[in-house]
């Protein structure tokens, strides 16, 4: 299912269905198809659901890092006019949702976290060696899945083409390196609302035990795993991802809503 991509200033982003706000937000290689299944499901409940292009690549080198894109996050929500929103974010989209809800929790009623940094990841590095060996590639991105044929040929060169566009890898780098000097350890503990983590059992980038720590240290939280899945459950998963996120939401957003 396609959905009409809207602009506002200078957002761009999908705007689907009625009813309380999930803001969905994609990782740091990540775009809204990630969450296609997701758009789909819940625009048709209760829910009005959106999905920002967040500007991995738009910003200027010295503002590419997930403290800028919490703040594009503020401004949308701002422009928007939501208010009570449940953020959604997976890998680095995740990082950047607990960096906004840290600074405005009061425009955040709680927030669900899928693969997400923040703690931990294995990912990027600090260089992309053999850049231009596409099965160097492939080998990469099968680190992101469990099951082999989510890995298409058609995402390979996305890839390729990606880390062989000099300014995306130095802003791509740029982006890893913050996220690291960015930990949330320390301010885990001060989350007041709730939260929902649900984790591949076979993440590679941001292992299972990363989940563990998020559930340790956030004073409110639920984890659910999902069995044969990797580190985007929302993409390689998305039938039980939907349905664990759908009970989680009924339980503390719709009756927080309808009171």
């Amino acid at each position: 299912m396609e959905f009409e991509l809207k602009r506002a200033g200078r957002f761009n982003y999908i705007d689907a269905g009625r009813g309380c706000p999930l803001i969905l937000l994609h990782g740091l290689m990540g775009s809204l198809s990630n969450f296609s299944e997701t758009i789909a499901h819940f625009s048709k409940k209760n829910y009005r659901v959106v999905a920002p292009c967040l500007p991995m690549y738009k910003l200027p080198l010295l503002k590419t890092n997930v403290t800028s894109f919490a703040q594009y996050l503020d401004e949308l929500i701002k422009c928007l006019e939501i208010k009570g929103a449940t953020l959604i974010g997976n890998s680095l989209g995740g990082h950047i949702a607990l960096i906004y809800a840290k600074r405005r929790p009061e425009r955040i009623h709680s927030i669900v976290l899928t693969g997400s940094s923040g703690l931990y990841e294995s990912a990027v590095g600090n260089s992309f060696p053999k850049r231009k060996n596409v099965e160097y590639i492939r080998k990469k991105a099968l680190d992101v899945f469990h099951d082999p044929d989510m890995v298409t040929d058609e995402l390979v060169a996305e890839l390729f083409e990606l880390v062989n566009d000099r300014n995306k890898v130095i802003k791509t780098l740029s982006v890893a390196k913050s996220a690291i000097r960015h930990n949330m350890a320390q301010e885990l503990s001060s989350f007041r609302m709730p939260f929902c983590l649900i984790w591949g059992k076979n993440d590679k980038v941001t292992p299972p035990d990363v989940a563990e720590d998020f559930h340790r240290l956030l004073p409110d939280s639920d984890l659910y795993w999902i069995d044969r899945c990797g580190h985007a459950p929302m993409m390689e998963k998305p039938r039980e991802f939907n349905e664990i996120l759908d009970r989680w939401l009924a339980r503390f957003v719709r009756l927080t809503h309808a009171n």
